[in-house]
């Protein structure tokens, strides 16, 4: 039962949304400058690359991309790094495809928040389902390369 509550909560994006790489979903959000603009579009690039890699089930990409102590945040329940690529590569979850709505980057230091609003489409125990969320991304740069830190999906209701 765990499974197919993860199915709503593990999401893989194939498709990219158009427009700005820095997109704003705070109107009252300040102006940036390139070099900010570049960063932005680095990590967004990053996070495509991610979901990418979890459809593909690229666990070694992905290895080496998630931070040891990651934690991977859920509808049904919180998974360590181990956990989350074992879910990935078991294969419990079929992704079929999910569209990134909306899609911004935010930073602090050498910490970068991704925030992504997502259309999931996926087969859980021979069902296919859609599901809307907002998937929160935390990275940190170290020595030079971005880390995830923490993946969390929110559902959104009324979508």
């Amino acid at each position: 039962m765990i499974w197919k509550s993860l199915a709503f909560g593990i999401a893989v994006a194939t498709t990219a949304i158009g427009g700005s790489a820095l997109a704003q979903t705070n109107p009252a959000q300040t102006q940036v400058g390139p070099t900010e603009v570049a960063q932005a579009q680095e990590i967004l690039a990053l996070s495509r690359q991610k979901w990418l890699w979890m459809a593909e089930r690229n666990t070694d990409a992905l290895e080496r991309l998630f931070d040891d102590k990651a934690v991977f945040v859920h509808m049904g329940g919180t998974m360590s790094k181990t956990e989350e690529l074992g879910v990935i590569s078991g294969g419990m979850i079929q992704y079929k495809r999910a569209d990134i709505e909306q899609e911004s980057a935010r930073f602090i230091g050498d910490t970068a928040i991704v925030l992504s609003k997502i259309r999931l489409l996926a087969v859980v125990g021979g069902n296919e389902v859609t599901n809307p969320f907002m998937v929160t991304e935390v990275y940190i740069k170290q020595q030079g390369q971005w880390k995830l830190g923490s993946l969390s999906f929110t559902r959104l209701l009324g979508n």
